[in-house]
């Protein structure tokens, strides 16, 4: 366990993915409150987890930005996640 705090990233690296996550499930049109309650907040914190640990997070701005010419499921770790239909409703 020693070892556990070099997988994390710094701070302000982990602050910057964690706004990648939300502008991520923003433009996915994830429904946040819906998202918390699926298997009792434990799919979210997979989710965080899985942000904070991404190796493509270049790949995340990109296509956020309009820059890229892949989907989120050919880099996304959360894919699957983001895809499962708790849409917000207009």
């Amino acid at each position: 366990m020693a070892n556990s705090k070099l997988l994390w990233p710094p701070p302000d690296e982990e602050r910057q993915r964690q706004e990648l996550m939300g502008e991520m499930m923003q433009a996915r049109g994830l429904d946040v409150a819906a998202a918390s309650r699926v298997d009792g907040g434990l799919a979210l914190l997979e989710a965080t987890t899985k942000c904070r640990l991404c190796p493509d997070e270049e790949a995340c701005r990109h296509w956020l930005a309009g820059e890229a010419g892949s989907t989120p499921a050919e880099f996304c770790p959360n894919d699957a996640f983001f895809s499962t239909g708790l849409k917000k409703r207009d």
